[in-house]
């Protein structure tokens, strides 16, 4: 069984920074990559950032130049530095684990960008 664990979601203005967290744990079978989704109310999941085993990391424009992914691969973390953020980046924002075979998902954080 994995589980992820979210952190560092909260309320900021607009023009400030959120960092997250992403702790896994469990029975892990080699990661392809982890990433982080956002979902805001009405609308549907989107993805964020994600990086892969081997470094590699990809981002929805949205974010591009504002937000970075990064992780600690022996602690089986991942990070998301959120910089100048605007209110249309509120949302819950999920952790996302995947491996060869499954995909997990951490319960989500919730980030409230005020005007």
């Amino acid at each position: 069984q994995v589980q992820l664990v979210e952190s560092g979601g909260g309320l900021v203005q607009a023009g400030g920074s959120l960092r997250l967290s992403c702790a896994a744990s469990g029975t892990i079978f080699s990661i392809n990559a982890m990433g982080w989704y956002r979902q805001a109310p009405g609308k549907a999941r989107e993805l964020v950032a994600v990086i892969t085993s081997g470094g590699s990391t990809n981002y929805a424009d949205s974010v591009k130049g504002r937000f970075t992914i990064s992780r600690d691969a022996a602690k089986n973390t991942v990070y998301l530095q959120l910089n100048s953020l605007k209110p249309e980046d509120t949302a819950v924002y999920y952790c996302n684990l995947g491996t060869r075979y499954l995909s997990y998902w951490g319960q989500g954080t919730q980030v409230t960008v005020s005007s």
